[in-house]
């Protein structure tokens, strides 16, 4: 089929007065444009939960701990002969360290682990028991996630290896080329409450010394006494997730906790801190958290997940009065989702949720984009369904980040306790270039890796209807220009397009095979794009175009929400 592509500004509301169409050379230097300067911007993300991915080093497996409340291979069983399991199965540093150059290859540049601080040493006894697809079910859990911690200033005995503790992890990994983005969480502990029995360091906090400065005792959150007992001044007396601790955010005992744990971190190695439940504790906190971690580390990346599809409200936690925190972009998930699960749709739906001109966040471009987690279903796609989804998300705005085995359609569609996460393990990943979403995972996610229009440019749509997408991003700051031309097809046919909107003449290079187009000036781009496939053409040169340097400058002026300071 032939699409001709209108103006953008009638398309997605990009609008200004359309100049004539004739490329006219500036008398002044070029304008600087860009999505973002972060330097962190440079780099996707591969999301791994550590205990899950790979066993490279079975001697720090613990499969004794818990006694009677083993922690170890909890398998919980579903339907033909499915299983889930709510157990350690021995993911660690070393297995991560070990594939550092299968997740290099696939053109990644950070690696998101789950959190590393000590987590109890039994299952848990208390709360709901678990079922096959229960949600918020802890009863007979481990924490092998990382997220019920106990001492946040001390390294879970299941991640390190001899000379593998976690500077010696993140140094190792930076020479694989890889950052590391370390899960943080201070809005919660561990499941604190509704034991049948009380059981040890469920509840508790201990600092850098190994001294108890918190206890849950076992007490309904109602029954706490934080005024005449202090090991509960640590918490609210009002219950928040399941069966969590609920760290009081206006305690300054505990900011001071979690800024000296997570310096303490950030000292040895990590790059860049991934904040769970951000919405869970105040802005207040956040802007003061954010301030001491950046007081040592200047401009230290942090984003937080706030679990909710209303733009609005998850928007403030980016603005700098706030603390500059960037966040996931679930509102796009969501779009994203619904546009790759379900053939056909439209991509008119994914573009709403853009924001790229006076929208909600401080800057679109700094978002984390992403279309499935732990948290959450997996995405229920097909195979090509999955390919659309990254060429997607490797050439859009923002800071792409996959979750593991996603390069192989891993458990597709599968919820928490259905296994949303089950082990990977080696001989996945041996067998993952097999893979038609692998193979053409690694051809959009290394184009986006050595392409910085794709990683910091500004996004200026021109086309989002039905199963076509085209759109431009420009990168212009300095003596740095590139131009990158995108053009989606989702559908299951070969899709035509003629780009003139916007376009200017010279060499348009084919990043992905093919040959090179010549474009005169007034000219059009025509180019065929296969079933399920993406092109993506690049010209180096500075934005000149009257039309196109109106358009962008709007869209450098109005990156980010008019009050966001």
């Amino acid at each position: 089929m032939r699409i001709r592509l209108p103006l953008a500004s009638l398309i997605v509301g990009l609008a200004g007065t359309a100049l004539a169409g004739s490329v006219l050379a500036v008398d002044h230097a070029p304008h600087d444009f860009y999505g973002t300067d972060l330097p962190f911007a440079a780099n996707a993300i591969y999301f791994v939960m550590t205990d899950r991915f790979v066993n490279g080093d079975p001697s720090n497996d613990h499969r004794d701990q818990g006694g009677a409340h083993h922690t170890f291979d909890i398998p919980v069983q579903g339907p033909n002969g499915e299983t889930d399991n709510i157990g350690y199965l021995g993911g660690d540093f070393k297995g991560v360290l070990d594939n550092a150059a299968y997740i290099r290859g696939m053109g990644f540049g950070a690696v998101w682990i789950t959190p590393i601080v000590d987590n109890p040493d039994e299952a848990f006894t208390g709360g709901d028991p678990v079922t096959w697809g229960a949600s918020l079910a802890d009863r007979g859990k481990a924490g092998y996630h990382g997220y019920w911690g106990v001492n946040f200033y001390k390294l879970d005995e299941h991640l390190p290896s001899k000379d593998l503790d976690f500077a010696q992890f993140t140094q190792k990994m930076r020479a694989q080329g890889l950052k590391t983005v370390l899960d943080i969480v201070a809005n919660h502990g561990s499941p604190s409450f509704s034991m049948p029995v009380a059981q040890p360091m469920f509840g508790q906090i201990y600092d850098k010394d190994g001294k108890l400065v918190a206890d849950h005792q076992n007490l309904a959150p109602s029954d706490l006494d934080p005024v005449r007992n202090p090991l509960h001044r640590f918490y609210h007396a009002y219950d928040d997730l399941a069966q969590l601790s609920n760290n009081n955010d206006e305690n300054p005992a505990v900011l001071d906790y979690f800024v000296g744990a997570y310096l303490q971190w950030a000292d040895q190695g990590a790059d860049a801190f991934r904040i769970d439940t951000i919405s869970h504790m105040s802005t207040a906190f956040w802007k003061q958290f954010a301030t001491r971690i950046r007081a040592r580390h200047p401009g230290f990346f942090m984003f937080g997940e706030a679990f909710d599809y209303n733009p609005d409200n998850i928007g403030q936690y980016t603005w700098p009065r706030n603390g500059g925190i960037s966040v996931l972009d679930f509102p796009l998930r969501q779009r994203v989702a619904e546009a790759f699960e379900h053939p056909h749709s439209d991509y008119a739906r994914v573009a709403e949720r853009l924001y790229l001109r006076n929208g909600p966040y401080a800057n679109p471009y700094e978002v984390v984009t992403f279309y499935d987690n732990h948290d959450m279903a997996r995405l229920n796609a097909t195979d090509d369904g999955f390919i659309d989804a990254h060429n997607w998300l490797f050439t859009a705005r923002g800071i792409p980040a996959v979750y593991y085995g996603s390069e192989v359609g891993f458990m597709r569609g599968r919820a928490e306790h259905q296994g949303n996460r089950n082990y990977f393990g080696q001989a996945r990943i041996d067998a993952a270039p097999k893979s038609r979403i692998y193979q053409q995972l690694v051809r959009i996610a290394q184009l986006r890796a050595r392409t910085p229009a794709l990683q910091k440019g500004l996004m200026l749509p021109v086309q989002f209807k039905g199963d076509q997408a085209a759109f431009y991003r420009v990168y212009q700051k300095g003596n740095e220009h590139q131009i990158a031309l995108v053009l989606l097809n989702k559908g299951d046919a070969p899709a035509s397009f003629e780009i003139a909107d916007h376009l200017q003449p010279g060499t348009w290079k084919a990043a992905l095979g093919g040959p090179n187009v010549e474009v005169a000036a007034g000219g059009a781009l025509h180019a065929t794009v296969g079933a399920h496939d993406v092109q993506v053409y690049l010209l180096d040169a500075a934005a000149t175009r009257p039309d196109f340097v109106a358009e962008l400058t709007r869209l450098m002026n109005e990156r980010g929400h008019p009050g966001a300071g």
